[in-house]
């Protein structure tokens, strides 16, 4: 489950709000009770952000940037799709490795976004774009000058700047995703520690490795 609530229909007055459950849930289902977009996904992102209308306006906003976008959209969803491995939200890189799929990226190419230093299907300006990436989540903006010049040999400066916004903006979700569990996100988390089995008395490790 989430971990902040989710607003039922009734309650919400927002009419931008009322307009994505109706579309996306259908207007005779209320998203808080009976989950479950059209596109497959528990649909809990709506009904969580739904919390703040503000929020909700702003981020919906923040979507439609796609429309008028000088940047290809192969190379969007390659760094967004990145960006989703790269910050461990199981979401943001599910939905965008379908979307890239919806677009005509070959399999092998998506098969291969989290290993693509050693994979040679991409091109060089693909592979720029991932690395790229790569500085913006990892290395927060530490980007190598080198990389940018391969961006630069085959985008414009207004493509770049795009590139960079939508990369970093769905870094946000894709923090914000893993730390409210929101959709595909919703796991417990992985590294916890291994009981000792029963039967084994707690000993000092350090002194049985040293040979103490």
């Amino acid at each position: 489950m989430p971990r902040l609530r989710q607003v039922p229909r009734a309650e919400v007055t927002d009419k931008k709000i009322l307009y994505f459950y109706d579309r996306l849930f259908g207007p005779d289902k209320d998203p808080a009770v009976d989950g479950g977009t059209v596109h497959g996904t528990p649909g809990d992102w709506w009904t969580v952000f739904a919390q703040s209308p503000n929020v909700f306006d702003h981020a919906v906003r923040g979507f439609a940037l796609y429309r008028n976008a000088a940047l290809d959209p192969m190379l969007r969803e390659l760094g967004q799709c990145r960006a989703g491995y790269a910050r461990g939200s199981q979401f943001v890189f599910s939905q965008h490795s379908k979307q890239m799929r919806s677009l005509g990226m070959p399999e092998e190419k998506i098969a291969a976004i989290a290993h693509w230093q050693i994979a040679d299907c991409y091109t060089e300006l693909e592979r720029a774009v991932l690395a790229y990436t790569d500085g913006l989540v990892f290395d927060g903006g530490r980007v190598p000058g080198a990389v940018v010049d391969i961006l630069k040999a085959d985008l414009s400066d207004p493509e770049i700047l795009e590139l960079t916004y939508i990369t970093c903006l769905y870094d946000m979700h894709a923090t914000i995703c893993r730390a409210l569990r929101l959709e595909f996100d919703d796991r417990e988390e992985p590294v916890v520690e291994v009981e000792v089995p029963a039967g084994i008395g707690a000993r000092d490790l350090s002194a049985d490795l040293s040979g103490e």
